[in-house]
């Protein structure tokens, strides 16, 4: 099986311009990396690419068909995603000062793998990622080049690794901010509401989702 040039590079750019495109989990990444540092964005973009991995396997085996198909999954999965969004959002209201010296998770009681964690149910729990993974992936495949799940696969992997670059350059970015977190109490507290209300738009962008 030889995918052609052109379709890998139509598909590359397609990949990254997605991935800097506003949305909810690009604005995950950049509101973890402001809070806790970039490594803590890093940690939260390796969960949010597991995350996509789960739904590239869900195209190659046909399970995505399932939240494009059943209201009923489509709309519990995605109320498990508000309901998850609103959560971290209580805590960040929640959330006072704290000394951040830019490791991922350190002054915060969020430990790395909860930062991995994090960005796997984010992602997970979104069904449109699923439905999306399910109209674009398909475009780029041809029956006539071998295996239709093979190329899928194939192409999944190549957008998450598209996505980690892209999501890699925001959490650098967005790191930044951690110094001057760190010299302010007041600041971490005001970044903790904006990550606060973001959650929440979130939430709300993702209950009002249609299939």
């Amino acid at each position: 099986m030889l995918i052609p040039f052109d379709t890998l590079a139509l598909f590359l750019a397609a990949s990254l311009a997605l991935g800097v495109a506003p949305g909810p989990d690009n604005i995950f990444v950049l509101t973890q990396s402001a809070l806790f540092g970039r490594r803590a964005g890093l940690l939260v973009t390796l969960g949010l690419c597991t995350g996509l991995l789960v739904h590239t396997a869900a195209v190659t085996f046909g399970i995505a068909v399932l939240f494009q198909t059943s209201e009923l999954a489509f709309n519990g999965l995605k109320f498990a995603g508000a309901a998850y969004l609103l959560y971290l959002a209580w805590g960040a209201f929640r959330a006072r000062g704290t000394d951040l010296d830019g490791e991922a998770g350190a002054g915060t009681g969020i430990s790395p793998l909860a930062l991995y964690g994090r960005g796997i149910v984010m992602n997970v729990t979104n069904p449109k990622v699923a439905i999306f993974f399910l109209a674009f992936l398909p475009q780029f495949a041809d029956p006539a080049r071998g295996s239709l799940s093979l190329q899928l696969f194939l192409f999944g992997l190549l957008f998450i690794l598209a996505t980690i670059v892209v999501f890699s350059l925001i959490a650098f970015g967005a790191g930044a901010l951690g110094g001057w977190l760190r010299a302010s109490s007041r600041a971490q507290v005001i970044m903790n509401r904006i990550a606060g209300l973001v959650f929440v738009a979130l939430a709300a962008r993702l209950m009002m989702a249609q299939r």
